[in-house]
């Protein structure tokens, strides 16, 4: 199910949950209780993951027991997916209660809890919440085959897209042009989005883009695959700075054969998380947490995402600098993960 922030009114967040109905709250017609993951552009891999986990903790009223090889999701749960311009628009919306839960970069999840980096003018969110760390996004920085651009520093004076004013991607896109010691007003930039982005390489009216999304992106599939692309590493010095200064970044590598005709690309990853409002209910969080890692959802989402999103219980509370919501803190202490 796809659909965006607007038109009609945002469902209300989810009540006090019965012991028999944990998703109670919500209401859906025929029965059972909707729960909405905000995931990001369809032209990253947010989007199908997202998908996978709500197929994987829905379990609609009439669904056949999950030891008959029926669903393992939460009872009574009806969990939609639903496509979004990123990681800000999706902590607005959870942070102001208009969507009961949405992904988003763990960097930007800390700066909207703590009121600081590109939230520094805005009001803190401390109502946030993390129920999982779930894979690493990748930075893809994309360029035009035949353009002339090897190296980050060849971005000058090119046209160059860093996503819309107020994305992820922008924000992080930012921090390492000035590790490299480039100016925005260096480059000739355009505020689009991959989608977009991706359509005016293919015209020649684009050098260059950044993408952050788990590999392979489709975008980047595509682009690659009609030999209009190509990618460009960060590595060095210059990204050793940044690694140093923002601890949020991880090395990364986009592995050989990912992408047609791209070598092995050396680059760097943000993680992505599973955010939701400290209202939501601890009954419900619990029960979503816990179908998350059911070994029979395990297998189906494993085998439908890319290794490179393999979403793993050992780094389920990994590089969280936001508090865990305590429904979920409650698995993972039962898991062993934390103490």
């Amino acid at each position: 199910v796809t659909g965006g922030l607007t038109g009609g009114s945002a469902l209300a967040q989810t009540a006090q949950a019965g012991a028999e109905n944990p998703a109670a709250g919500n209401e859906a017609p025929g029965g059972g209780s909707f729960f909405r993951i905000l995931t990001g552009s369809a032209h990253t891999t947010a989007f199908p993951v997202g998908t996978l986990i709500a197929a994987s903790i829905s379990n609609p009223p009439g669904s056949r027991p999950c030891a008959r090889g029926g669903s393992c999701g939460v009872p009574g749960l009806i969990a939609v997916a639903l496509t979004s311009p990123g990681s800000v628009a999706n902590i607005a919306a959870v942070a102001n209660g208009s969507i009961e839960s949405g992904f988003a970069q763990a960097d930007l999840i800390a700066s909207a809890y703590n009121g600081e980096g590109v939230y520094f003018r805005r009001a803190k969110q401390p109502n946030l919440r993390v129920i999982a760390n779930l894979y690493p996004e990748t930075v893809h920085l994309v360029v035009r085959r035949g353009s002339g651009i090897a190296d980050l520093r060849d971005l000058i004076g090119k046209r160059v897209s860093m996503d819309r004013a107020g994305s992820g991607t922008r924000f992080n896109a930012e921090i390492i042009l000035a590790a490299y010691g480039v100016r925005l007003n260096q480059v000739r930039l355009l505020e689009v989005d991959p989608g977009e982005a991706a359509e005016l390489m293919a015209s020649d009216e684009l050098d260059a883009f950044f993408l952050i999304s788990g590999q392979p992106a489709p975008t980047v599939a595509d682009l690659t695959a009609r030999r209009i692309a190509d990618l460009v590493p960060l590595a060095g010095k210059q990204i050793d700075g940044a690694l140093r200064r923002h601890r949020f970044f991880s090395r990364d590598v986009i592995p050989l054969g990912t992408y047609t005709d791209v070598g092995e690309i050396e680059t760097v990853s943000i993680g992505m998380q599973w955010v939701v409002a400290d209202s939501l209910d601890e009954g419900l969080a619990y029960e979503i947490v816990r179908a998350l890692w059911h070994p029979q959802n395990r297998r189906i989402l494993d085998s439908g995402v890319a290794t490179a999103q393999r979403i793993r219980l050992g780094t389920a509370v990994l590089g969280l600098s936001t508090p865990l919501h305590a429904g979920a803190e409650r698995f993972y202490r039962e898991m062993k993960l934390i103490t």
